[in-house]
């Protein structure tokens, strides 16, 4: 397949409607033949090479850092530490600053100056010119510490007798943020049943496949720094990096190229981007930096990181009356960029579920402690909420001794009721929860399945059938509600489309997508949306110079939002070209129909003019091409900022086996059951959800960090960081139903968390069903062989 062409996979034909059609994605092509171009690839001459030299303790004053060896090594262009830079970089800025929340944002500056608080926390940079003279001269600094206590434990972090990672953060609590709705305390008092359990959402890592990295060029001539970075979102790095440098934005190109993936840990911006801006200008040569795997995992964002007491009241009919949580969230050393709305907006406003639960409490203790910094990894939030709602829910159904399908689908909300209001603020948009629950239930043969596991278990069989039936709350915007929960900015998307004179369209996207093939996605939106071959379109992003201001990719909104704007941009080109067919065709505008890349009369399929023609005669401009008073061209921009939220939904149920003896669990079948309204291309959405499972999947069965008593994180490689591969990965059967989103323009909602959301649950209700017999309730993830066979040995202590 040559580039640019497309295959579509279905055989029948497909006219010129895409839209629907699971087709290759075309940046597949320069992919896998090795045509991308990433940060590391990009190359400019006289390059210097940049390497941080990084704390190995977790809390330790800085005494003194001592370079004078490394600045003899050959190569050795320069070495500064925090101090060099005082005054030179602000600090590193927070942009969800939650009202009402008590917030304190500790000043954390790029490079350590007196004190580290975090092992990985950079303590100076070295500049090279090569990366290999670099590395090996950060490794001659010597640097020397007085070591001071970790703040590591985040339930004992606020006591008085505990170290302070911040001296002017009293009890290390960044925030405490707190939701009550529905008479939180009479519900709990008069319930009939309330269950309880304590549940940890352990520390991931997030481990796309290319690190950070960037590369900084500034111009003289023109007093303009140009980055390329691994970025989710050029815009916002580009203003964030114009606060930390001092540098105006107009002064100042961010270029996301090809990133390989990101799953939330390329939206913040840290220091080392920022330090390798200043070092460039600062040189006068470009500078560049790339992570090594264990500096990623070491001083990248990590995500997750819960502790949560949760307690769910009920009706001896299995009416659920309310939810609270009280929650410890572990934000780590700083407050990253968007790192305070993670643990309290996407969590606590979504914790109703699909359920008609009317009391909703939740307290969010935001603690600082001496460890990498937590932000946004795929769902961010959302996971953590989904988990604790349908873990409650099982335990819940077991306490009744009910069925957990129909337990759910006692209190689903019904279809009849949406949109809906939930006690928390957010008003569904649109959903059929019992719709999903019971097209998974006839693909797994749920009813059939739970015979099986009868006859299984009388032979000493360990099975379990676990459901999770999650929704999310994606798409963000809007502008108004996220300015009004303290988001830095609004939280619209832009668009330009432009026709060219020949018929061609070129498409500048706001969003930047990383791997969720939106460069094909939108070319054929835009190709349905202007009836064009799909050939003749082409989607470009990620470079502040070229593209309209955007806010990025994440949240599950670059289709929704993004996609929104671009529809936006070619129903507005349509109606211009339409004024200019009817000029052309000399009949009123009224009369002209659009159909099969026509515009033509009402009833007159003979004379016709294309969008190619229309084009042409808009930059033509002459008197016999467009109307009087008309300007040439034909190109639009548009902004969209959607009036609600989207909420994907759906619901999966998995199907494991323990083995008794090495406690090893075997996930027989996966059924994944998903709404995100209307598909564009649905082998991508496929793609999106398999992606994610098999990151729930990884959360629930083998990922967490893993930090010694002295804050040292011993998960620092891939051989400590269990990640699972195909060879752990189960088939997934995958379904999907269909609810339009009213909200926006082309009915899509949010797919790329939805799996990660909905996975953790589904697998480790699965597990807690298989063990039930043996008095198990619950064991927190990862379910390794090891919890589970110390949990089986605790479980028979307790009965002997």
């Amino acid at each position: 397949m040559k580039p640019g062409q497309v295959e579509i996979l279905e055989s029948e034909e497909h006219g010129v409607a895409y839209s629907g059609k699971s087709i290759k994605r075309r940046e597949d092509q320069r992919m896998i033949t090795g045509h991308g171009q990433y940060t590391e690839d990009i190359s400019l001459p006289g390059t210097l090479y940049a390497s941080f030299v990084r704390s190995d303790y977790a809390h330790a004053k800085i005494i003194e850092v001592d370079f004078k060896n490394a600045l003899k090594l050959p190569g050795v262009i320069g070495i500064l530490t925090g101090k060099d830079l005082e005054g030179k970089l602000n600090q590193i800025p927070t942009a969800w600053n939650i009202p009402g929340s008590d917030l304190h944002v500790p000043r954390y500056s790029a490079i350590a100056v007196d004190k580290v608080r975090y092992a990985g926390d950079p303590v100076a940079v070295v500049i090279a010119e090569s990366p290999y003279i670099a590395e090996d001269a950060a490794e001659m600094v010597s640097v020397k510490y007085e070591p001071l206590d970790p703040v590591l434990d985040m339930e004992k972090a606020e006591d008085r007798s505990s170290p302070l990672v911040y001296e002017d953060v009293p009890g290390n609590r960044a925030f405490l943020w707190k939701l009550d709705t529905g008479n939180v305390e009479d519900t709990f008092r008069t319930a009939d049943i309330v269950v309880k359990q304590r549940i940890v959402n352990q520390r991931l890592q997030p481990a796309s496949m290319e690190t950070r990295g960037a590369i900084a060029e500034y111009n003289s001539g023109t007093g303009i720094t140009t980055v390329w970075m691994t970025t989710q979102n050029p815009h916002v790095h580009r203003f964030l990096l114009s606060v930390i440098l001092g540098i105006p934005e107009h002064r100042l190109r961010v270029i996301a190229p090809d990133v390989g993936g990101g799953f939330g840990s390329k939206i913040s911006c840290l220091g080392p981007e920022a330090v390798i801006c200043y070092l460039t200008g600062h040189y006068g040569r470009p500078v560049k930096w790339n992570e090594t795997r264990r500096e990623n995992f070491l001083a990248t964002t990590h995500g997750r990181d819960h502790i949560q007491y949760v307690e769910m009241a009920a009706r001896r009919d299995g009416t659920v009356l309310g939810i609270r949580a009280k929650v410890f969230a572990n934000m780590g050393a700083f407050l990253s960029t968007a790192a305070p709305g993670v643990p309290t907006i996407l969590f606590g406003l979504i914790l109703p579920g699909q359920y008609r639960i009317k009391a909703i409490g939740c307290e969010v203790h935001g603690i600082l402690t001496n460890t990498m910094a937590v932000d946004a990894y795929r769902g961010a939030g959302r996971p953590e909420a989904s988990f604790i709602v349908e873990r409650m829910m099982d335990i819940l159904a077991s306490e009744l001794k009910m069925d957990p399908a129909e337990l759910r689908r006692k209190n689903f909300i019904p279809a009849s009721e949406f949109p809906h209001a939930v006690p928390t603020g957010l008003v569904y948009d649109s959903g059929n929860y019992v719709q999903a629950l019971d097209k998974a239930m006839q693909a797994i043969g749920y009813h059939d399945l739970r015979k099986e596991q009868e006859k299984l278990r009388k032979e000493g069989k360990l099975v379990g059938i676990g459901i999770s039936s999650y929704i999310e709350v994606s798409g963000l915007g809007p502008s108004k509600v996220v300015r009004s929960t303290g988001f830095g900015l609004g939280l619209w998307e832009s668009a330009t489309v432009r026709v060219h004179p020949t018929g061609k369209v070129s498409v500048f996207t706001g969003g930047n997508p990383h791997g969720q093939g939106e460069e094909t996605t939108f070319a054929q939106l835009a190709a349905d949306e202007l009836q064009v071959p799909i050939e003749d379109v082409e989607v470009f992003h990620g470079d502040t110079g070229m593209i309209p201001f955007g806010m990025g990719t994440y949240g599950s909104r670059t289709t929704v939002v993004a996609g929104g704007a671009i529809a936006i941009s070619c129903r507005k080109i349509v109606d211009k070209a339409r004024k200019i067919a009817a000029h052309l065709l000399g009949v009123p505008e009224i009369d002209i129909l659009f159909e099969g890349g026509k515009f033509h009369p009402a009833g007159d399929m003979d004379h016709f003019r294309t969008m190619a023609d229309v084009a042409l005669a808009a930059y033509g401009a002459g008197g016999d091409e467009v109307p009087d008073g008309m300007e040439p061209g034909l190109e639009n921009t548009s902004f969209f900022d959607p009036e609600n939220f989207v909420y994907p939904f759906g619901t999966h149920i998995c199907y494991v086996e323990v083995d008794p003896e090495t406690y090893k669990i075997r996930i027989k079948r996966y059924v994944a059951v998903d709404d995100c309204g209307k598909q564009i291309n649905p082998m991508i959405v496929e793609g999106q959800i398999h992606g994610g499972i098999a990151q729930g999947l990884a959360q629930a069965l083998y990922e967490e960090s893993v930090f010694d008593s002295t804050g040292t994180l011993l998960t620092a490689s891939l051989s400590d960081y269990a990640m699972p591969t195909a060879v752990e990965m189960p088939s997934i059967e995958s379904y999907f139903t269909e609810t339009p989103s009213p909200h926006n323009p082309i009915g899509v909602k949010g797919v790329g968390e939805a799996g990660t959301i909905a996975a953790p649950s589904a697998v480790v209700n699965a597990v807690m069903d298989a063990l039930s017999p043996l008095g198990i309730r619950h064991i927190d993830m990862p379910l390794k062989p090891e919890k589970i066979w110390k949990a089986v040995m605790a479980s028979k202590q307790k009965a002997e």
